[in-house]
């Protein structure tokens, strides 16, 4: 809610936010058009929410009017996408992402974000390499993204924060955005409530990794490096980093 009325740079986010929860391997996505600072629906949802993986975005909108259809997370089955960032000049970079996606994975597409075309290129790419790994292929597809951009303006700076989870699995890149994570091996208090937010058996290890735009509390967070590839380690829930430029890794 403090992001929505300002981020640390002074920019309000406040043209809809969404969450995203799973259960039983199901997602369930919450959307609204209006800012998450306006009334208490937001801050009824988030605090009722109990899963092991949550995504939350709260847009300021820059390609696609604010609208319920432009609002992230997006889902299609059995992904949830969130991203943030802009593809500049997209008007002339989405006929370029166009052709190369999948016909039936464009046809999903409800609203005129650069964020949705970006995720129905990703999932077209998921497709034709099934049994490849994950993060080779979120890292091929976010460069050629970027390759896009560049056809259009090779002095265009892209914005390519994206995470991508199942419920199981979680991946996400950094470019052009701001990027922290902490990780906690402990239940911890909420600093608004001064209780935890944790519905959690106490003789089993409690751990999960946080990963934000900014810092969200006085934990020690961790800038996550400009031009990176991240995932969740399934086991431990420790953020795993890697370089997103092919040459580099």
């Amino acid at each position: 809610m403090a992001q929505s009325t300002g981020d640390m740079s002074g920019e309000s986010h406040s043209e809809g936010w969404g969450i995203a929860t799973f259960s039983n391997g199901k997602p369930f996505v919450e959307r609204q058009a209006w800012a998450a600072y306006h009334g208490e629906h937001f801050e009824r949802t988030a605090a009722n929410i109990y899963a092991k993986t949550v995504l939350a975005h709260i847009r300021r909108a820059s390609v696609g009017e604010p609208s319920l259809k432009n609002t992230h997370p997006f889902h299609v089955a059995p992904w949830v996408f969130a991203h943030n960032g802009t593809v500049p000049n997209f008007e002339h970079v989405k006929p370029i992402l166009l052709a190369q996606t999948d016909p039936q994975e464009a046809k999903a597409i409800q609203g005129q974000t650069d964020s949705e075309h970006v995720f129905a290129f990703i999932r077209s790419c998921l497709k034709e390499a099934r049994d490849s790994d994950v993060v080779s292929i979120i890292r091929k597809a976010v460069l050629s993204v970027e390759m896009c951009s560049h056809e259009i303006d090779p002095n265009a700076r892209p914005g390519l924060n994206i995470i991508i989870t199942d419920g199981q699995q979680v991946f996400g890149t950094r470019l052009g955005r701001t990027l922290y994570h902490v990780y906690r091996d402990g239940v911890v208090d909420c600093q608004i409530c001064g209780f935890p937010h944790v519905h959690h058996d106490p003789r089993t290890a409690y751990r999960a990794s946080v990963i934000a735009s900014e810092p969200l509390s006085d934990e020690k967070w961790v800038e996550v490096p400009d031009r990176s590839i991240w995932s969740v380690a399934p086991d431990t829930k420790q953020i795993l980093i890697a370089p997103l430029d092919l040459a580099q890794s």
